[in-house]
């Protein structure tokens, strides 16, 4: 096989790639486009690098590491990357592995800060699961009634999660048209019933109508 044939062939495999994870991604919002990013964190520490969508952590990419990224979406916070690493029963290789898109950057980031500067405190860093404690807390029952299922576009689906935030684990997904009975409620989530299967979780009000 010549060099022309097997870049060709390569090119097409990572374009169906492509097409796959767009399909399969979380339809919250279009997705940006391709290109190269930095890594950029607050704290300047590094960013996980996971299998699939916060799936198993297979490493890790330094603040200000430059990565191609192939796939970014904003509406479910993953990125999809070529990742070089060992994986189990395969091997080492350049791997689709996906990492937190809210964490990248087109423009070069600043000096990584220093941890232990006497100039100034590290700023403190917001704890998710107080947060998602604090969503829950703030969750009001209601008389209950029926929503309909409304992703950004018709073919999509939104996902329902075990809690009201974006980084809780997927429980199940709907398509358009949908139907879910809402319980309770916060500012940015309503907590639904599926009456088929007797799941109950959250569902973002952003995806979904009266």
């Amino acid at each position: 096989m010549n060099k022309r044939v097997f870049t060709l062939i390569t090119a097409m495999i990572m374009a169906l790639l492509m097409v796959f994870t767009v399909a399969a991604a979380e339809d919250d919002t279009p997705s940006d486009s391709a290109g190269y990013y930095y890594v950029y964190t607050e704290n300047g520490k590094g960013l996980n690098v996971r299998a699939t969508p916060g799936g198993e952590v297979v490493g890790s990419l330094k603040y200000g590491t430059k990565i191609y990224c192939y796939y970014r979406d904003g509406g479910n916070g993953w990125a999809l990357i070529d990742y070089t690493y060992d994986m189990p029963g395969v091997g080492k290789g350049t791997y689709a592995c996906f990492i937190s898109s809210r964490y990248l950057r087109k423009s070069k980031p600043p000096a990584k800060p220093e941890s232990g500067s006497s100039s100034s405190a590290p700023a403190a860093q917001a704890d998710p699961t107080e947060e998602i404690n604090a969503e829950f807390r703030s969750a009001k029952k209601v008389e209950p009634f029926a929503i309909t299922v409304r992703p950004s576009r018709a073919s999509g689906w939104v996902n329902m999660r075990w809690a009201p935030s974006k980084q809780a684990e997927v429980m199940a997904t709907y398509k358009a048209n949908e139907k879910l009975l809402v319980i309770k409620e916060t500012a940015n989530w309503y907590q639904v019933e599926d009456q088929d299967t007797g799941d109950v979780g959250f569902i973002s009000k952003q995806y979904v109508a009266k």
